[in-house]
């Protein structure tokens, strides 16, 4: 059974390199995903307040048997909850509705500037991992003006950044920034969903090299990088494929060719403009 490395994070805490992303799975997909891909070797699992199925991530959890402290759970909260107060009752609907007792990693799932008042969501996630409700603590789609703006007030950075990324979104300038500050760079859409990503003839060149599929070719670039990545899946084969992407490593052209596939997709959603 095919299981994800762990890299380390700044709190001292590790995370699966590859995980399990759940949207836009209702309560009972989530449930029967979650537990399938849990027996399939995955350990780390990504939902959110705004996802809806955070109770059937829950739920998949516990139906796969894998125990508690074996299993890396991510929640995201929404805008409504931007304050140190607020940040608490996230936590506490969001444990209530997975049927936890803590978080292994918690994020502002956006940073709503227009609100300005991500700074105080950060501050009360500092005071929850401080308590020990949560293991670690990050941010979502936050641009490195975001970060030091909360690094400059609070003196903490977060453990993860998880961004729009893929061949099409290489989000080198980010990325960059997260690596001078500790941070690691985790990608949702890491396989370019919505997009002809795995069509592309440098991902498909790269892929029949290594005998592997287009987006276990995609998922390596994103893993030999050092990056999280988060696929989501709801097929078993694909499932298994997703996490099957160690043994084996690309060509430094290869990367290279896939690389230069940044900025041909279709425009990344900007964090200064939209969230929730």
């Amino acid at each position: 059974m095919a299981t994800a490395p762990r890299i380390p994070l700044a709190s001292g805490n590790s995370i699966p390199q590859i995980g399990l992303g759940t949207w836009p799975l209702d309560d009972a997909g989530a449930a029967d995903v979650v537990s399938l891909a849990f027996g399939l070797g995955y350990r780390h699992v990504d939902t959110a307040e705004n996802y809806g199925n955070e109770a059937g991530v829950g739920e998949g959890i516990r139906r796969s048997g894998v125990p508690r402290e074996e299993a890396f759970v991510a929640t995201k909260f929404n805008r409504r909850w931007h304050s140190v107060d607020g940040v608490r009752s996230a936590w506490e609907n969001s444990v209530r509705r997975l049927g936890l007792e803590y978080l292994d990693l918690f994020l502002v799932h956006w940073p709503n500037p227009d609100q300005d008042t991500y700074v105080q969501a950060w501050e009360g996630l500092i005071t929850l991992r401080e308590e020990g409700k949560v293991r670690s603590i990050g941010v979502s789609n936050f641009t490195p003006a975001h970060l030091d703006r909360i690094i400059d007030a609070t003196g903490v950075a977060p453990d993860v950044d998880q961004i729009q990324l893929s061949p099409y979104w290489v989000q080198a300038g980010p990325r960059a920034a997260h690596r001078e500050r500790g941070i690691v760079t985790e990608a949702y859409t890491p396989i370019g969903r919505g997009t002809d990503l795995l069509a592309a003839p440098a991902v498909v060149a790269a892929a029949e090299a290594h005998g592997v599929t287009p987006a276990q070719a995609v998922l390596r670039w994103h893993t030999q990088q050092g990056l999280v990545a988060i696929p989501k899946s709801s097929d078993p084969r694909r499932l298994a494929q997703n996490l099957d992407v160690f043994g084996f490593d690309l060509t430094e052209a290869e990367i290279a060719a896939i690389d230069a596939l940044d900025g041909s997709g279709p425009e990344q959603a900007d964090p200064d403009a939209f969230g929730h």
